[in-house]
């Protein structure tokens, strides 16, 4: 089986795929002036529809996500955007955790790990 680095960059890949599995990196949101949690969870959730189509998976094929709010308190405004988006005969298994995140602005950043289409 091969490994498959889709938008390698010199320190992270944002999505790995070997065999059937699909592995994205954290993704937050590209643009964040004026942005809150819905929002920004919009944005990521669209990138990962993005990459999982690059990788030849897609949002019912996710197995698990692991969400990383900035404040838990805003736990209500991301899962507007989340239930909005996911595939409700396919929900993966999840987590939602708060956490420093790699800079002010962001507010959120989720993690998926997926299955390939066949």
């Amino acid at each position: 089986m091969d490994i498959q680095r889709i938008e390698p960059g010199k320190r992270m890949s944002q999505a790995v795929t070997f065999g059937d599995m699909v592995y994205l990196a954290g993704q937050v949101a590209s643009d964040t002036v004026g942005t809150g949690v819905t929002i920004q969870t919009q944005q990521i959730l669209s990138e990962i529809d993005r990459l999982l189509a690059a990788a030849g998976s897609d949002k019912a094929r996710i197995l698990s996500a692991t969400v990383y709010l900035a404040d838990i308190a805003t736990f209500a405004e991301m899962n507007a955007a989340w239930d909005a988006w996911v595939a409700p005969e396919n929900p993966p298994a999840r987590a939602t955790v708060e956490a420093k995140l790699a800079a002010p602005e962001y507010l959120v950043e989720i993690v998926v790990v997926a299955a390939r289409s066949r």
